[in-house]
């Protein structure tokens, strides 16, 4: 599954994807890190582990897969016009 296409219209979520460059990982180790900045072999772990279920979740398995496919163009992009 692809988390980074919204399923009613399998375009890109555009909310989404500002929220990695925005929103800050809740718990954890890299609590209070944002999530584009989190280290690979953490969304690895959590890849193996299982995703947390919701928001959290659905955004750590979005990143990976980003990562994964090497698109971090699109969250440097973000970054300089979203980040706060």
């Amino acid at each position: 599954m692809c988390y980074l296409y919204a399923m009613h219209t399998n375009t890109p979520d555009a909310d989404l994807l500002i929220a990695l460059v925005r929103e800050k990982m809740p718990f954890g180790k890299y609590k209070g890190t944002v999530y584009a900045a989190l280290p690979e072999a953490y969304l690895v772990w959590f890849q193996r582990q299982g995703f947390p279920p919701g928001k959290v979740g659905t955004l750590l398995a979005t990143l990976y897969e980003i990562r994964l496919n090497g698109l971090e163009e699109i969250l440097h992009t973000l970054k300089k016009k979203y980040s706060t």
